[in-house]
């Protein structure tokens, strides 16, 4: 009996998570700052302030060695001026800023109504009681410029995402990032909002990750305008991205940068919110979800939705579990974009099997076990096993067997395999919602193997291996302690 099937569904856009605090830019040229004290902490928030072309105002009888070095060489930018004398609540009116390094607690208060009654931002250094706002770790690629904050909680975390972030965000970036402020107003005034003007950030954006912009480049992004420019119809396309087995980090960078740039992303019940969250977050969400057994989404209503956004002057990003072209129906996809002549791209994903070998710590293809590996699914359009299969072939003791969506069919399968020679004792192992908080992993042999249906309760996807490889190492269940009862088993721990 077919299944039934269900519409598209758009998606309400994510809810934004609450904000610990809220991250503000503030434009400092010009603009008078106080700083009171010439303590070695007050001159490092007075270099910071005057880096961001800030009029800085030091009042400080005294100033400590690192304050007078910062003072002999002066900053990279604004200005510096050293009052030896303590600072008074007259000083603060007009001010943009006010930063105080305080001894104690008393101090601190008087600083702080200070600098709340003339109305001025305030923070005292390493009192957060007296602070209005927070200093973050800081990546300067100006105009670029990345804040990590923690609140205070954990300055060090903040730090190591800081490097983190370093080493992603190449120093030629500041150069691209000069460049787009010199063409925005020409490319404003070239290209009108929308399909034509992302087209081109996005090409923008590709570049701006390399090397520094030479004289070519300039040019090829000036010919791009002009191109754009005379386009009477904004064209659409479509690109097929692999979301991996769900793990977020598994994306490719490239995976990445096409959720940034989608206009509608068509996805699958099995890709991860995870996944999701790295989507732009003005992008139209569609849950077009396909799972075998379940209430689904008919393809060919799936591919006449691809094809009128896309006519629509859209980029559809059409986000599937694991690599779009191994048993994700990619080809039909791709035969049906290209009847209509759009555009399409394909990003491949990491395909469970490679992540399952990975999490295991097992090669498939180990040279003393296995000098093949063959995919294939489990179930057949009537839900059974494929009799169209080559059983024998699949039967072969030198071959890793991987077998995608066979939760329903393990028995099945086993008993298939046994009787056309497989020996009983073949080791064999299945992971459910492989890469995902809720994974549980099961360890036998293929006389054994009905025994999966205990992983039915968790959610998500199974995947099996059969194959001698699977014998080199025991496979670790501390993760599915919670999801399977130990009693239940032949499952190891």
């Amino acid at each position: 009996m077919p299944l039934a099937s269900r519409k598209p569904s758009e998606q309400a856009p994510p809810r934004m998570a609450a904000l610990a605090t809220l991250p503000v830019f503030l434009n400092l040229e010009g603009q008078r700052a106080i700083i009171a004290g010439g303590t070695a902490a007050a001159a490092w928030k007075a270099e910071l302030l005057a880096a961001a072309g800030a009029d800085v105002q030091i009042f400080a009888p005294e100033i400590s060695t690192e304050m007078g070095g910062l003072l002999t060489r002066s900053a990279a930018s604004g200005t510096l001026t050293h009052h030896v004398a303590p600072w008074t609540a007259e000083i603060l009116a007009g001010a943009a800023i006010a930063i105080a390094d305080a001894e104690d607690d008393e101090e601190a208060a008087i600083f702080y109504d200070a600098a709340r009654a003339t109305g001025v931002p305030v923070n005292v250094i390493d009192k957060p009681a007296y602070c209005q706002f927070q200093f973050g770790a800081i990546v300067n690629r100006s105009p670029v410029v990345v804040g990590i904050s923690t609140t205070g909680a954990a300055p060090i975390l903040g730090q190591a995402i800081r490097r983190r972030i370093e080493t992603l965000l190449p120093p030629t970036l500041a150069l691209w990032g000069q460049l787009a402020g010199k063409i925005r107003e020409h490319v404003g005034a070239r290209l009108s909002a929308g399909a034509a003007r992302r087209a081109f950030w996005e090409k923008f954006v590709d570049r701006a990750f390399g090397p520094a912009p030479a004289r070519s480049e300039v040019q090829h992004l000036g010919n791009f305008i002009d191109a754009l420019s005379v386009q009477t119809k904004s064209s659409g396309r479509a690109t097929l991205v692999g979301a991996g087995p769900g793990d977020a980090e598994l994306l490719t960078l490239k995976a990445v940068r096409a959720l940034q740039a989608a206009d509608v992303i068509l996805y699958d019940d099995l890709v991860s919110d995870e996944v999701l969250e790295l989507a732009r977050r003005e992008a139209k969400r569609m849950l077009v979800g396909k799972r075998g057994g379940l209430k689904s989404c008919r393809q060919e209503d799936i591919n006449a939705l691809m094809v009128k956004l896309a006519r629509q002057g859209r980029h559809v990003v059409r986000l599937k579990s694991g690599d779009p072209m191994i048993f994700g129906r990619a080809g039909e996809e791709i035969e049906q974009l290209e009847r209509a002549g759009i555009p399409c791209e394909v990003i491949p994903g990491i395909t469970a099997a490679s992540a399952m070998a990975s999490a295991l710590g097992i090669s498939l293809t180990h040279r003393d076990q296995a000098q093949s590996v063959r995919f294939v699914t489990g179930h057949s359009r009537a839900g059974g096993l494929p009799e169209t299969l080559d059983w024998r072939g699949l039967a072969d003791r030198d071959t890793t067997l991987i077998v995608y969506m066979g939760g329903r069919t393990a028995g099945a399968l086993a008993a298939r395999l046994i009787a056309e020679g497989l020996p009983a004792g073949t080791p064999a192992v299945a992971v459910a919602s492989l890469s995902r908080a809720a994974e549980a992993r099961w360890q036998g042999t293929l006389a054994t193997l009905p025994e999966t249906e205990l992983l039915a309760s968790v959610k998500g996807p199974l995947l099996i291996g059969i194959g001698g490889v699977f014998a080199r190492r025991a496979v670790s269940l501390a993760q599915c302690d919670d999801a399977i009862p130990a009693q239940e088993t032949a499952l190891i721990g």
